[in-house]
């Protein structure tokens, strides 16, 4: 792309500078908008894809693991019987490989089976974590996209790939057709500034940043890392804070491809041209071109560097110095709580376990720091300890440099058990998640790991010196508010052209349920998840049980009255639900969303989504909106003492008071009448959510695509 200074526009009252694409000016993208870009499909030429767009994607790769086999089921269920692209999806078999049970080893068979009927690139179990192997086989590139069904993916942005999460629904629709949706998250800059104290690493500094903005800054966002600081870190420090960018909350963690990446690909190149003993005299052939590692790839992203183009748009810019970080641990029980480690080192918390195994820190510089600090030590007595590299490339190249044998006499085996306390270097401390529910469970740097099974309590190697850390307090972090907002509830400035079929309108009777993080299970209650035989309008009846015991048969009796109007050419009518920030956190359950549109519940709106009921929601033909002015004013207005999440002002579980919306589909614009008056603007949703809506949702899109490829 170039960028033309002289070519200016005004956008939201201010000067942006526009870029030129086929002799027509788009508008300043991030790097993260400009590859979404690039795997667009049927997006229209010479508009930029910006946050908040709703597009259907077709990424360089899909990889599944152990779920692979429900992927399986799925894709079966609805008549797929051919792969689009084979050499599209990924296998990596990681999650159960210790379990040597006949059901799991016939699974496993099966999965390999239907990798080799289908051509499709199969890594068995004890290759290694998927997403490790995504990065050492190239799967995962700079100015990718690559997805996964799986939170991690994030970790693909350590080498300039944007990686993401998808659900089972979307890996079955992208082996059928090779394309599924995608909302362009709101973007956020994470300046780092400074330079890492010796002996404070890349797992600190992902720690400290959950730690210090832990109001949901990130929450579902795509981060891009930029800054000084970055030049400092290395390639592994890179993908595991990308990494854990998912127990912050976002959605991509990408940093940039600058030469420090371009030398991690030099190495790995090299590698794997001593493949065998071939030169120019030995009259052996070279070994064959890896089919994305390689010089021609290489030599292509060097040539042709892909950044965030001056005026780019973010949500937010937020800032952390490094040079101001000590090693951090987070925990008990949650990444959102972060300790300097000296602090708890005074305190001397005893540890029975400690784990160096995870996609995050088990890579051969993981090992050879916890290698280092182990030597000429022996693990504490009163303290197992357990490791695993992340891939089988990592454990040879870790046996070959003499670390793995520094470690392994130190074995051990087992999780946390009731009243136990561990620490580790993986990703997630969650209550429960390591073992026991009272348990507790930290994570720290592999270094501090090994440290703390050498003495049996928390504390750092004996290489860090004191002398050279800055002051043990808290790191310095701001954030700058950008000018301007690409938040995804921002309005576009065009109208939306809308598909043949696809209502102009959803209107209906609002009701306001004033809560905040109104998760799955209130939504749609676990006890009757896996009735698999239950029938749409019974997940009607028990919709919102465990929130509202009356929400169903009232939104029951709503839809009943505007029944008898009868039906209206282009208007969706239903019962229009609103609700706080953050709806439909918690668990990937579909009947979350069937349940709700089941009932006449046509269309969310809310301060924000969880993103997997999102996903579920729009795979479902659930339309979602977000719209925090429209949350603002109905909390103002009804909410008890006009706070968000307190309930109504009565103790209502939910608000009915006689308003009534209508939602302009081209426009945008939501009309809302009756006890409140006001009109508001919000992004609406584009062709790709429209589609699926107009085949039923994702599976009915999936059934399309066959039947036009026949």
């Amino acid at each position: 792309m170039l960028f033309v200074p002289s070519l200016a526009r005004t956008y939201g009252g201010r000067r942006l500078f526009a870029t030129v694409v086929g002799g027509k000016l788009r508008s300043p993208q991030t790097i993260i908008e400009k590859v979404v870009q690039k795997y667009a499909v049927g997006w229209p030429e010479g508009k930029a894809v910006k946050a908040g767009d709703y597009v259907m994607i077709r990424p360089e790769h899909v990889m599944t693991h152990d779920n692979t086999g429900p992927v399986i089921s799925k894709f079966k269920s609805i008549g797929a019987s051919k792969i689009h692209n084979p050499t599209q999806p990924v296998f990596t078999l990681d999650h159960d490989v210790q379990n040597k049970t006949a059901k799991n080893l016939s699974k496993y068979a099966s999965i390999e089976e239907f990798a080799r009927n289908h051509g499709v690139d199969f890594y068995p179990a004890g290759r290694g974590i998927g997403h490790q192997v995504l990065v050492e086989e190239g799967y995962a590139f700079p100015y990718t996209l690559t997805v996964a069904s799986d939170s991690h993916s994030n970790m693909y942005g350590g080498v300039g790939c944007v990686g993401t999460p998808i659900v089972r629904t979307d890996a079955a629709a992208l082996w059928a057709t090779g394309k599924t949706w995608w909302q362009v998250p709101r973007m956020v800059k994470v300046e780092l500034k400074g330079k890492l104290a010796p002996g404070v690493t890349g797992k600190d500094v992902i720690v400290a940043l959950c730690g210090s903005f832990n109001k949901d800054e990130v929450l579902n966002a795509a981060i891009e890392f930029t800054g000084e600081g970055v030049a400092a870190l290395t390639i592994d420090d890179r993908l595991t804070i990308s990494n854990m960018t998912t127990e912050w909350g976002a959605l991509v963690g990408v940093f940039p491809v600058d030469e420090k990446t371009l030398q991690w690909y030099d190495n790995a190149l090299n590698k794997l041209e001593l493949r065998t003993f071939s030169s120019a005299n030995s009259g052996i052939p070279p070994p064959p071109t890896h089919p994305r590692i390689n010089r021609q790839r290489l030599d292509a992203i060097r040539t042709a560097p892909v950044e965030s183009d001056p005026g780019a748009e973010y949500a937010s810019h937020l800032i952390f110095d490094l040079s101001t970080l000590v090693p951090h641990v987070s925990g008990p029980n949650s990444v959102k709580i972060s300790n300097p480690l000296p602090v708890l080192e005074e305190k001397k918390i005893a540890i029975n376990k400690a784990y160096l195994v995870s996609c995050t820190n088990s890579r051969v510089s993981d090992i050879a720091a916890a290698a280092e600090v182990i030597k000429g030590n022996k693990v504490a007595d009163s303290v197992e300890f357990y490791i695993a590299a992340a891939s089988s490339v990592v454990q040879q190249e870790a046996e070959r440099l003499g670390h793995w044998d520094a470690l392994t006499q130190a074995g051990a085996k087992g999780v946390l058990e009731e009243g136990q306390v561990g620490i580790s270097a993986t990703n997630r401390n969650y209550k429960g998640r390591m073992g026991h529910p009272n348990a507790q469970a930290y994570l720290a740097s592999p270094a501090v790991v090994a440290a703390s099974a050498i003495r049996g309590y928390i504390c750092g190697p004996a290489s860090l010196d004191s002398n050279t850390l800055p002051p043990v307090k808290a790191p310095t972090f701001s954030i700058s508010q950008a000018s301007s907002s690409s938040s995804s509830s921002a309005h576009s400035s065009t109208e939306e052209s809308l598909l043949q079929g696809f209502p102009t309108t959803f209107a209906g009777p609002l009701l306001f349920a004033p809560q905040d993080n109104l998760n799955t299970d209130g939504i749609y209650p676990g006890k009757y998840t896996y009735q698999d035989d239950i029938t749409l309008e019974r997940q009607a009846q028990v919709v919102m049980e465990n929130y509202d015991p009356e929400f169903a048969s009232l939104v029951s009796s709503i839809v009943a009255q505007q029944n008898e109007s009868g039906i209206v050419e282009g208007l969706k009518k239903g019962v229009i639900l609103v609700s706080g920030y953050n709806f439909g956190t918690g668990s990937s359950r579909e009947q979350a969303a069937t349940a709700l549109k089941a009932a006449g519940v046509p269309l969310v709106i809310a301060g924000s989504f969880g993103d997997i009921f999102k996903r579920n929601a729009i795979n479902n033909g659930l339309v979602c909106i977000e719209s925090p002015e429209l949350v603002k004013d109905l909390t103002d207005a009804y909410a008890k003492d006009g706070k968000r999440g307190a309930g109504g002002k009565n103790g209502e579980l939910t608000i009915n008071k006689g308003i009534n919306v209508s939602l302009n589909m081209a426009t945008g614009q939501i009309d809302v009448t009756g006890a409140l008056n006001k009109t508001y603007s919000v992004r609406p949703v584009g062709p790709s959510v429209q589609e699926l809506w107009l085949c039923g949702g994702l599976e009915g899109y999936i059934l399309k695509e066959i039947q036009t490829q026949v």
